[in-house]
């Protein structure tokens, strides 16, 4: 499945926000993100660029559906369509 190209880290965090994670910080142009999932906390840094660059975005989608244990184009279907 494709990767969307012009989304931003505050789009991300937004989208992410469905699957459940909390904004915890921002420093900088980073802002952190935490999920609490089987008893333990997951954190995750999204950079709140203009757009995210798709490496960035695949490597943050590709953490996320091993985390959750869902294949990632599961995960880009429940956050993007």
């Amino acid at each position: 499945m494709k990767l969307p190209r012009d989304i931003s880290g505050v789009e991300l965090v937004a989208k992410l926000r469905r699957l459940g994670y909390e904004i915890t910080r921002q420093r900088g142009s980073h802002i952190r993100i935490t999920i609490i999932l089987r008893k333990k906390q997951h954190h995750i840094t999204i950079p709140d660029h203009n757009p995210i660059k798709i490496g960035t975005l695949n490597n943050i989608l590709n953490e996320l559906s091993t985390i959750h244990k869902i294949s990632k184009d599961e995960l880009i279907l429940k956050l993007f369509h």
